[in-house]
């Protein structure tokens, strides 16, 4: 019981690192951001360039799409610009994703101290960055915690089962990851845990793979609560943003046994071979859209109704 609600407090930790460093860059940013997503979206292309330049920027693609929903909502954006920033959130997101693979055991202690320390000071850019800083701390010992925790975890007899249920259903991996993503309203969270039962030796890489691929499904669920009242072209843009991730998985889940076998080619630690991954199903599934942008809002106004002009 103990390791299981350690396990939470470092879910927590993680989920509060990520949202600090969101606020400190959003900070640094100021309303740039909402210009760049307002103005740089007159095609599918820029759309996507924005989207994925202030995704990174954010470390947060629900946060990207919650401020695309809510200028949709204002009348500030229509329907139709938001496809291409849909499909650079997908691709800026994996910027998060690659920054926990990197080894800062070392200076944790150090980046915390300056981090807490810099949050004190009167200046608004001294605080951002300050959080970005005590953020990044946040995040890394959470990784720690979930490294440390995987062996201990797995000697609970249901959790055990569980994992080795999952390391031989490739569906069953798929909706672990979409669900859990849904409860805990973070990928990268859903991508950390993953990575740290993959390092412990006690996940499959490609029972790993599917897992990170139904994050994508679940991490759809907050563009869609923010989308309610908002008006018909705010639900348009969230069910665009989950017929992008459910389709992306669909055509990707057969080759994940594929993937699983040449990851070595791309790194030597299963963390980084998830990461790169990770990279690949995102970008090419955006890449992929990308040339029938058009096609693709027309048929989500075709399914879920609306006489919006695209």
């Amino acid at each position: 019981m103990l390791y299981i609600l350690l396990f939470i407090l470092f879910i927590l930790l993680f989920i509060f690192g990520m949202t600090i460093i969101r606020f400190g860059l959003f900070n640094l940013s100021g309303n740039k951001l909402k210009g760049w997503l307002t103005k740089l979206t007159s095609t599918p292309l820029k759309g996507m360039v924005t989207g994925t330049f202030v995704t990174a920027l954010l470390q947060s693609s629900s946060a990207v799409m919650v401020i695309t929903i809510g200028l949709i909502s204002a009348k500030i954006m229509t329907f139709p610009q938001s496809i291409g920033i849909i499909l650079g959130t997908n691709i800026g997101t994996t910027f998060k994703t690659e920054l926990i693979t990197f080894n800062l055991d070392k200076v944790l202690v150090p980046l915390a101290i300056i981090g807490a320390l810099l949050t004190f000071f009167k200046p608004i850019k001294i605080r951002s960055i300050g959080m970005v800083t005590f953020g990044i701390a946040s995040v890394f010992t959470a990784m720690k915690g979930f490294e440390l925790l995987a062996q201990p975890l797995t000697a609970l007899p249901f959790i055990n089962n569980f994992i080795l249920s999952i390391n031989d259903n490739i569906l069953l991996s798929i909706l672990t990851g979409a669900i859990i993503t849904a409860v805990i309203q973070s990928s990268t969270a859903m991508t950390g845990i993953t990575m740290g039962f993959l390092t412990a030796g006690l996940l499959h890489l490609d029972a790993g793979i599917a897992i990170v691929f139904g994050a994508n499904i679940g991490t759809c669920i907050t563009a869609l609560i923010a989308s309610i009242g908002g008006g018909k072209e705010s639900r348009l843009a969230a069910f665009a943003h989950v017929w992008l991730n459910v389709a992306g998985v669909l055509i990707f889940t057969p080759f994940i046994p594929y993937l699983s076998e040449n990851a070595h080619i791309l790194a030597d630690e299963k963390m980084i071979q998830l990461a790169h991954i990770s990279v690949i199903f995102n970008v090419v599934s955006s890449i992929m859209v990308l040339p029938f942008a058009t096609k693709f809002g027309e048929m989500i106004l075709k399914i879920h109704g609306g006489k919006t002009n695209i």
